[in-house]
């Protein structure tokens, strides 16, 4: 099962740690994983249960929460919100990397964000929670004994599963005004339920609740015999096999190009010499093809866009690109985004805020127009995705090219 690890930005600003783990074969669909409260990404029962996804074809992406695992932050901070909010980020990020998810899985608490979460990710369409509580106040019983003195000095460490992590007032107050049953009648999804009968941790009344609120289709499997974190190897196999069963009916499979199409195989660009003037070139790009050259004044016949000019068209095009995802994802006003981009050369000794002092460096204009009734706070926000854009990123951080003769 090849895995790729990788980091996207969560609700926060901090860096989350990620895992894509996937199938050896062609990519059937994409699912989005939530584990258990004060677990991680790499815990059993969420690497087992996407070994044996990949092995039906499902790709499974799962992460570290805030604060937790590899992730930055502190979990102290981190609350049911923004877990939910994470959960958002990673299917956005993956939506922009690849594909959305179109099965989303949560165990425990994680079970109960995924159905927090799945009405603002709109392409999934397949949910599935494991030994979930109805109401994501009940993980406070962890902890029970020291409510009182959470609430009375606004943060106190306890002990969870052997480990110490800080909880704070603000965690009570927010998990407490969570009605996750509104979610679940509102979901508009198939939904799988998950629960062992015997789950001393999350009792079965939790199951029968959730039942009760969704609309159909829903479902419900027993998982006989299982704990709650699912310790046996065949629970958590079994747990796979039947979600992959499951979401056959309810989720159409990835046409068998879409991995490649989608960047997943890096494609190459070409750039030849056509040899019909002294700079022109073709550019190649899978089926895309343009021509490449300089302005007449430097010697070129202007045939096509020069060097300079595919950077700042990169640029520009992830500029828009990244602005339209985000409005759209938050419902914003947005009619059209405009960008446009100058490149020079500047003396470095005009540039205050640049660590180089001597000599030249390259500076890029960009001049965005937005275009849309929107307020002035939703057109600040849209001016500071702009720079999140992944090109961006790449140009303002350490870029290593490696050069080598073809053989």
């Amino acid at each position: 099962m090849p895995t790729e690890r990788f980091q996207f930005t969560g609700e926060g600003g901090h860096q989350l740690a990620a895992a894509l783990d996937k199938p050896d074969g062609a990519i059937h669909a994409y699912a989005l994983f939530a584990h258990c409260f004060t677990c991680g990404k790499d815990v059993l029962a969420a690497k087992r249960i996407a070994t044996a996804l990949t092995a039906r074809g499902i790709a499974v992406l799962r992460f570290d929460f805030t604060g937790l695992g590899s992730s930055e932050g502190d979990f102290a901070n981190s609350t049911f919100t923004s877990n939910v909010a994470d959960l958002v980020h990673a299917a956005d990020h993956l939506r922009e990397t690849r594909t959305s998810p179109t099965i989303l899985i949560g165990h425990s608490l994680g079970g109960a964000a995924i159905l927090a979460a799945a009405g603002r990710i709109p392409d999934a369409k397949a949910v599935v929670t494991i030994a979930a509580p109805s109401d994501p106040a009940h993980v406070t019983h962890l902890f029970g004994d020291r409510i009182e003195d959470i609430r009375t000095q606004g943060k106190v460490e306890v002990q969870l599963a052997g480990r110490p992590f800080h909880i704070k007032r603000e965690f009570l107050d927010d998990i407490a005004e969570h009605g996750l049953m509104v979610h679940v009648a509102k979901l508009h999804k198939a939904l799988l339920i998950m629960h062992s009968p015997t789950d001393d941790t999350v009792g079965i009344d939790n199951a029968t609740n959730i039942f009760v609120a969704a609309k159909h289709p829903k479902s419900f499997v027993s998982l006989s015999g299982a704990d709650h974190l699912l310790s046996n190897k065949r629970d958590s196999t079994y747990v796979a096999d039947v979600i992959a069963a499951w979401a056959e009916r309810y989720v159409e499979p990835l046409p068998a190009q879409t991995a490649a199409e989608l960047g997943e195989v890096p494609r190459n660009v070409v750039v030849r010499e056509t040899r019909a003037s002294k700079f022109q070139q073709t550019v190649t790009s899978g089926p895309h093809q343009m021509l490449a050259d300089e302005p007449v004044a430097a010697g070129g016949q202007d045939s096509g866009p020069g060097p300079y000019d595919f950077v700042l068209a990169g640029l520009g095009a992830c500029t828009s690109m990244t602005m339209r995802m985000y409005a759209d994802r938050k419902a914003l006003p947005l009619d059209r985004v405009t960008v446009t981009l100058q490149h020079k050369k500047i003396h470095a000794e005009d540039c205050a805020e640049c660590e180089t002092r001597v000599g030249m460096l390259d500076q890029i204009e960009r001049v965005i127009s937005i275009e849309g009734a929107l307020d002035a706070d939703q057109r600040k926000r849209l001016m500071e995705i702009a720079d999140k854009c992944p090109v961006h990123r790449t140009l303002t951080s350490e870029i290593r090219i490696v050069t080598k003769a073809a053989e």
